[in-house]
């Protein structure tokens, strides 16, 4: 199935700026969408100075290599769409119909052929910056895009028992950027081969493609890809852990739930979970994406039995 974001022949428009968080998105939560839109206010002066057209792109994948399963691509695309409804970003489907698995390195490489001249920008958490030697080519991803690393470092996890009595347990999602950690140590904890790229503003991962570049392959040996690490950590909030909360939800609703009740009248999300101090999914989850999942009953426990 074509993509329906990105598919405009790239040989006679003007080079755009492109920025792609990839992921499963089962389900797309706030931090995905949050974290998309806080790379695209940073690039949209950028980009307005610079007379380029901006995209910032969800790119949900097939099914990662590393997880057995994911919930059916045609309920993710939907509740990404929902997600993404009233704001700028885009979704890109280039991974999401392909047989599984794909790879990020074929994916970047697809990117690139596709936009020769354009800035390309693959956006990652530090926990995956730090796996990219288990990446098939992880450490190749330069060769071909720039990499914007957010930090998620000194952010509780919302989810965690354990944290259930912290203070800290309802971070915003982008913390005060006064309790940033220092960029310098996070450098330090990326590979080696990678510490050498990294630059200090986004800015220098946008500089335009020249001409001569885009008859090369990629972007090794004319302009190797830099990294920009952002310091502003983000809450490490994971989707494993929302469907973890959402199988106790649905399972609740089904209860309360008489066989033959309509949609319509489902009441609304506070109502059918507990009033606990906890009560995170109205904060991660856009409502519409939630009425979603309940409609069609995903998460539930026996889904996964």
């Amino acid at each position: 199935m074509p993509n329906t974001t990105d598919s405009l022949d790239d040989k006679t428009s003007r080079p755009a700026i492109r920025a792609y968080l990839g992921g499963s998105f089962d389900p797309v939560h706030q931090g995905h969408v949050q974290m998309a839109m806080y790379v695209y206010e940073r690039l949209l002066p950028i980009a307005a100075q610079q007379q380029r057209d901006l995209h910032v792109s969800l790119l949900p994948n097939s099914r990662s290599p590393f997880k057995q399963k994911s919930t059916d691509p045609h309920h993710r695309l939907a509740m990404l769409k929902l997600a993404t409804l009233e704001t700028p970003i885009q979704i890109d489907e280039l991974e999401l119909w392909q047989t599984p698995p794909v790879y990020t390195i074929d994916s970047v490489r697809t990117l690139r052929e596709r936009y020769p001249r354009d800035s390309l920008i693959f956006i990652i958490g530090m926990d995956s910056a730090l796996s990219l030697p288990h990446w098939k080519e992880g450490l190749a991803l330069t060769n071909h895009v720039n990499l914007w690393i957010f930090s998620r470092s000194h952010v509780s996890r919302i989810f965690d028992k354990d944290d259930a009595d912290k203070d800290d347990v309802d971070n915003d999602i982008l913390p005060d950027p006064d309790n940033m950690p220092n960029t310098d140590t996070i450098q330090a904890k990326l590979p080696v081969p990678l510490q050498s790229l990294v630059v200090g503003t986004p800015t220098e991962l946008v500089t335009p493609i020249t001409k001569a570049l885009a008859t090369n392959t990629g972007l090794k040996s004319t302009h190797q890809g830099h990294i920009y690490i952002d310091a502003r950590p983000v809450a490490a909030v994971s989707s494993t852990q929302i469907r973890e909360q959402l199988q106790s939800v649905q399972d609740r609703l089904n209860i309360m739930q008489a066989a033959d009740r309509q949609m319509t009248s489902i009441p609304p999300i506070n109502d059918i979970m507990s009033h606990t101090a906890i009560n995170p999914l109205p904060k991660w989850l856009n409502s519409a994406v939630y009425h979603y999942i309940i409609a069609h009953q995903l998460y539930s426990a026996a889904q996964f039995r």
